[in-house]
């Protein structure tokens, strides 16, 4: 059965729709083995609808079109085996090559994203099998990475290791993966279908930003499992995910997001793409409506809501940990969470990186939500060593508090839809802010700590949000202006978003503001917060208690952009 009923009864479809009825997306992969790995990519863009289901092996077209492509991999809960790793590694050395090595990352280079998963980038379509059969062999696919069907399953990425959580959810988030994974059941949704699941109690897996959140929660008997969420995203009508009391046990999850993708398959909005995602039918039913049509499809009775036992929105898992268990020798396990700026890594040092978990750690490597990367298991005696190594020089577990907190989108590098150059933009940014003010927020960090302080700052090249701009301390948003006679590459700028106990989205507070006066804003509002914070006062607490006006004041002193009458 495939659910293809649209929200109103007798509507159109929209061409989307009538592409996927016309043949299921899932039959590219064989015709990109059988035909267009020989033939060429031309071929592709000869039939109606094969551009769009490519995403549901998970391709895309890059920007500069012709024979180059984008490749996502899905990683569920972000964890990957070395063995696993070190493929990835060599796939991207071997194939992932640009017309031109990049100014500052060079060439063979990947990226890691904000659900957790790794794009490659310049692979052409004659490579995807042999590419495909190097993935297979290790147990890798990217089959649903992207697509109208589910996406890659978010977890804690320590989960399982880290001392505080509530328990180990990975084993739910492989389940759930496995389930929709290839299930052509459910792989023709109305839209994407995002699923954040954790046990971790600092929400760094999002779940308020997701179509399903399942986070830890703890039954009056002391049964620990989920609280149910629904209805989360971002993009251009973002919404913070409703929580329509339901508790769910861990032996409950699959069947509860099964019948979730149900309701979503045979209610959501098959019309018009823009009003499609589930936020608008959880928003459109209310919690108590959503709730009804969920207990209907469910072989499950639904009980309450448990006590939520997240805590609060850390974010990231930067810096040097405990974790459960002790090593062989009896001493303390620690695990090593690396920031990665903008989330970019060269293909030799994720092959370094799957050497160092093989031989110092547990055999895992780990990708966040931030755009990083984690060691788990690392005793002791081996700590040291893996700090020295030379490409954790690179990806540090000491950022200072802006490379720590920065995440791009691939902009205008790679993207069709981006209207604006993200990832060495933001990574400059970065760095020049740490250059200025790391001091002020405690000085270099300790060899036990990554610094108390983070500053996240996201940059999405459109309005699309694939950096998650909303839940940043500081948002950037890819726009235009006008200087002089020229038309230049902007940014809307918002502050003071987070997730968490006192989740809010950010207020958009200048617009298109040139990108050559965005280090003086950015200074301008850093040393505003350092003079007028409170003890312990996060950035988002302080902008939120500021008046809109003054922070849009303080943005623009001393820019251009104040005196030209711009940004509006």
């Amino acid at each position: 059965m495939e659910f293809l009923r649209p929200l109103s009864e007798g509507a159109d479809l929209n061409q989307n729709e009538r592409w996927k009825l016309e043949r299921h997306p899932l039959d590219v992969a064989q015709t990109i083995r059988d035909r267009y790995a020989e033939v060429g990519a031309a071929a592709i863009s000869k039939v109606p609808g094969e551009v769009e289901r490519l995403k549901w092996v998970g391709l895309y077209p890059q920007r500069q079109g012709g024979d180059a492509f984008m490749m996502r991999v899905k990683v569920p809960g972000g964890r990957l085996s070395a063995a696993q790793a070190r493929v990835l590694g060599e796939v991207v050395d071997e194939f992932a090559r640009g017309p031109e090595p990049h100014p500052v990352w060079g060439d063979r280079y990947c990226d890691i994203t904000t659900r957790q998963t790794l794009q490659l980038h310049w692979l052409r379509i004659g490579d995807i099998p042999e590419i495909w059969d190097r993935m297979e062999r290790v147990g890798l696919t990217t089959i649903q990475a992207c697509g109208d069907s589910a996406r890659n399953v978010s977890c804690c990425p320590v989960a399982g290791v880290d001392a505080d959580e509530a328990f180990d959810a990975s084993p739910v988030a492989e389940a759930i993966s496995q389930y929709f994974t290839g299930n052509r059941e459910y792989a023709n949704l109305p839209r994407k279908f995002k699923i954040s699941v954790t046990g971790c109690v600092d929400d760094c897996a999002q779940a308020e930003i997701n179509d399903i959140g399942l986070w830890p929660a703890r039954l009056g008997d002391g049964t620990l499992g989920f609280n149910l969420l629904a209805g989360g995203g971002l993009s251009d009508g973002p919404r913070m995910a409703s929580d329509v009391d339901v508790f769910v046990a861990r032996e409950d999850a699959v069947e509860c997001t099964r019948a979730i993708a149900q309701l979503f398959g045979e209610l959501g909005n098959r019309e018009n793409r823009g009003v499609s995602r589930l936020r608008y039918l959880v928003q459109e039913l209310g919690p108590e409506g959503f709730r009804d049509e969920l207990q209907a499809r469910a072989a499950f009775p639904l009980r309450p809501a448990g006590t939520a036992l997240t805590r609060r929105y850390r974010g990231d898992h930067v810096g040097v940990h405990r974790q459960h268990g002790v090593a062989q020798d009896g001493g303390a396990l620690h695990y090593v969470g690396c920031s990665v700026t903008v989330g970019r890594l060269a293909g030799t040092d994720l092959v370094e990186i799957a050497r160092l978990a093989e031989t110092y750690g547990d055999g895992t490597v780990r990708f966040a939500t931030d755009q990083n990367f984690v060691l788990t298991g690392i005793s002791d005696s081996a700590l040291d060593e893996v700090l020295a190594a030379e490409v954790l020089q690179r990806h540090s577990p000491f950022p200072g508090p802006f490379s720590r907190g920065v995440v791009a989108c691939t902009g205008t590098e790679f993207c069709r839809f981006a209207i604006v150059e993200t990832k060495l933009r933001a990574a400059g940014w970065a760095r020049e802010m740490d250059r200025r003010f790391a001091e002020s927020f405690g000085g270099p960090a300790g060899r036990e700590r990554a610094g108390d302080v983070v500053m996240r700052m996201h940059f999405s090249g459109c309005s699309a949000s694939c950096a998650q701009p909303q839940i940043a301390d500081v948002a950037f948003r890819g726009d235009t202006a006008h200087v002089g006679e020229e038309i230049v590459e902007a940014v809307d700028i918002g502050l003071g978003g987070s997730l968490g106990l006192d989740a809010a989205f950010a207020d958009w507070i200048a617009g298109a503001m040139p990108v050559d006066d965005v280090p003086t804003a950015l200074a301008n509002v850093t040393t505003r917060y350092l003079a007028e914070r409170r003890t312990g006062e996060p950035f988002h607490a302080f902008v939120r208690r500021t008046d809109a006006s003054s922070l849009q004041a303080t943005l623009l002193k001393g820019t251009p952009s104040a005196h030209s009458g711009e940004p509006a």
